[in-house]
Parts: structure tokens; sequence; C-alpha cells
């Protein structure tokens, strides 16, 4: 496995490097822009119909996906090459950090689940810095993991060099907060399974739990492939391979986004607003208002 510690392995990667190693599949490439556009359609549809404004960066990332495989049909429509730059660092870019807007919904449902059964109690940290925390961590690894991106494309060895070390820093970021995030989430759960609030005993927060697992661990396992792909380089078994490509990072994303559209945290959302509404937990109002406003 190629590691980054030589300019001149970087300089001899960049002599030979080329777009792709393969040529990219047309009909791969268009099974899977419908298949996301289709999905982050209906998730278009159940954030405004249900009110679940936390979920735009969700759609964000499915819009995102999309577009990514607009950027592999619009490179396979070359084959076989030469390939245009910028159809090849619209999918590059967008596949790479579509997931970051996936796992900003998730860390923000956590918190409305722990708003919707009164659980506070049953966090390890304060639900405020549990939310802001991932969030926050979520927008930093966006922007080392974008600058890291932009970088790949030059045709500079130290800056290509430079990039790979923040791409993959970033994954390993991302994974880092993504099992700190389980973990937590874990730690809730058990505590509240043992011992239930009166809401929780009347709310359906296991099934938003199990379908918040899902999605992130379908995150993590694809992080770690990407994490794995650019350490060992463009020249790389993973990098040249395509279905490595769809099989851990397409297919994976797409069944977080389904997860996500199945087990919709509309009701969550329905919840809070029904909490807020009773006057059950005044001091929750701030955050339900976010659902409410139209």
């Amino acid at each position: 496995m190629k590691t980054l510690i030589s300019r001149s392995d970087i300089a001899e990667e960049m002599a030979n490097f080329r777009f792709y190693h393969y040529e990219p599949s047309m009909p791969a490439a268009i099974i899977f822009i419908v298949l996301f556009a289709l999905a982050t359609i209906l998730h278009i549809y159940q954030m405004v119909r249900l009110r679940t404004w936390f979920m735009f960066p969700f759609v964000v990332g499915g819009i995102f996906e999309t577009v990514g495989y607009v950027g592999r049909a619009l490179s396979a429509s070359e084959n076989p090459g030469p390939y245009d730059k910028i159809p090849y660092i619209i999918q590059s870019l967008l596949l790479l950090v579509a997931p970051l807007f996936f796992a900003a919904s998730i860390y923000m449902e956590l918190g409305r689940i722990v708003i919707m059964v009164d659980g506070d109690r049953k966090l390890f940290i304060r639900r405020r810095w549990l939310t802001r925390t991932f969030v926050i961590g979520d927008v930093g690894t966006f922007l080392i993991q974008a600058t890291g991106s932009s970088m790949l494309a030059s045709k500079d060895a130290d800056k290509v060099n430079m990039g790979k070390y923040l791409v993959i820093g970033s994954l390993f970021l991302q994974i880092a907060f993504f099992g700190l995030f389980v973990v937590a989430a874990t730690i809730f759960h058990i505590r509240m399974a043992l011992a239930p609030t009166p809401l929780a005993r009347q709310r359906p927060w296991i099934k938003h739990m199990i379908g918040l697992y899902v999605v992130s661990v379908l995150i993590l396992v694809r992080s770690v492939v990407r994490c794995v792909e650019f350490i060992q380089g463009y020249d790389g078994y993973i990098m040249t391979h395509e279905i490595f490509l769809y099989g851990f990072d397409a297919v994976v994303m797409f069944f977080a986004v389904v997860t996500m559209n199945v087990v919709h945290p509309g009701d969550v959302a329905f919840h809070i607003r029904k909490t807020v509404a009773g006057g059950e937990k005044a001091d929750y109002r701030e955050v339900a208002l976010e659902d409410t406003v139209v």
C-alpha cells in the first residue's frame, strides 16, 4: 500500500496520472442519477410536507450525489478519452463530500429524538453541546475535505501531496466523529431502554434510533473504503477499479438515503410540536420552532 512520504513518489504518480484508469460506465451512472434523483425528490416532498427543516442538509447531500453521477455520465460520454477536467472535478468533489451533509442531519435528528422522549438526563453530555459539537465537527471536516479535493486537480506535485493529506485526514476525522456519535447514541439508547421516560413509553423512538444506526454504519463503511482508496493513491487497486466506487459508495449511500425515506423523522418533528403546543416542555420551544417555520 502506498504512503504519502515522498515528493518523488507523488511526482512519479503525477507523471502517470490519468483522470480514469478505466472507461467510466454510462449505464451505471444513469442508473444512480435516476435512483438518487427520485429518492431526493421524495426527501424534498417529505421535508416540506412534514416540516422537518433539519433534513435540509440531507436533501443537499442527495442533490450532490445526483449531480456527481451526472458528472460521471458526462465523462462516460467522452469514452475512450481524452476526458474533460470539469466533469471529473464535479464527480470527484461532490461524491466525496455528499455524506457530510447526510451526517449533519443525522446529528440533528438524535437531538430531536432526545427532545421527543424528554431524554436529556440519559445523555452523557448536554443535548445542546451534543448537537453543536458534531455539527461543528462536520462543517470543519467539510471545509478540509473540499480544500483537499480542489488541490487534487492541480498539476503541482506539492499541492497534490498536500491535497491527499487533507482528504485522508478529513476522512479519518469523519470516521472519528461518527464513531463517537454512535457511542453517544448507544449510551442514550441503553439508558433509555433500561429506565424509559413516560414519553418514551408512548412514542416511536426506537425505530428512529435503528434508522440512525443503519445510516451511521453505512457512512462509516463508505468512509473507511474511501480512506484506504486515497492512501493507496491514483494507481492503487481501489481507484483503478470502478466497481469499488459503485459497490462501496453509490450503493451504500443510496441505501442510506432510502433508509431515511422509509424511517423519516417526520413523526419526531410532529411529536415535538405536539409537546410544545401542549405546554409540556416550554424549554424545548426554541428547537421546536425550527420545524414549524413555513
